[in-house]
């Protein structure tokens, strides 16, 4: 199987949006978010395509991984003073993840509040999202997206940064030069993730 990289269009945002839902479906925090299994999926497919319709697909950061021309993966990267969303951008998201998240909009803020508190200051290009379907993986989807992105980082010489919501994935980002800096508690009795850094290559 042959999996190659390109940057995404608004036409991928369907399919992105299913991946994350999919890849994302056992993840802590998206699981707090989302607790009811039966509706994860939908509502978690709702977050993901709003906030990259309106704020993550402009920001030319976002790819996704073709395996055999399907899409298997997906990764939404924010390049230096832009991961948080302007004001435009974030009235346009605000009903999309309203009803996304419904009832548990407070969890999702509860999130929000605490990564952007533990966001370093420092220009650097911010992973934001990054998953594989379940079907593609093992195929190479992750590490392909990975270094077709850090690739360009290196070529700048600039640092990256991102949080791991899963122990296990830990060791994955530090083969590929991140480094965990710290942790974020995520309060309301929320899950916790690594933060990860990565200096200039």
């Amino acid at each position: 199987m042959t999996v190659t990289v390109r940057a995404a269009t608004r036409s991928d945002l369907p399919a992105l949006a299913a991946v994350f839902a999919d890849a994302f479906f056992d993840d802590p925090v998206f699981s707090w978010m989302f607790p009811d299994d039966g509706s994860r999926s939908r509502r978690s497919g709702r977050f993901f395509e709003a906030e990259a319709r309106h704020h993550m697909l402009a920001l030319g950061g976002t790819e996704i991984a073709e395996l055999d021309g399907r899409v298997g993966g997906a990764a939404m990267w924010a390049p230096p003073d832009r991961w948080r969303a302007p004001m435009g951008a974030t009235l346009r998201m605000m009903p999309g993840l309203l009803r996304a998240l419904g009832r548990h909009a407070a969890r999702g803020q509860a999130v929000d509040d605490a990564l952007e508190a533990a966001h370093p200051e420092e220009p650097h290009w911010y992973l934001s999202t990054i998953g594989t379907a379940s079907y593609a993986r093992g195929a190479g989807c992750g590490t392909a997206l990975l270094k077709s992105r850090l690739d360009r980082i290196d070529a700048e010489h600039a640092p990256a940064y991102l949080e791991s919501s899963k122990q296990e994935n830990v060791p994955y980002y530090e083969r590929f030069g991140f480094t965990v800096t710290g942790e974020i508690r995520i309060p309301r009795g929320g899950p916790t993730l690594s933060a990860m850094w990565r200096e200039p290559q």
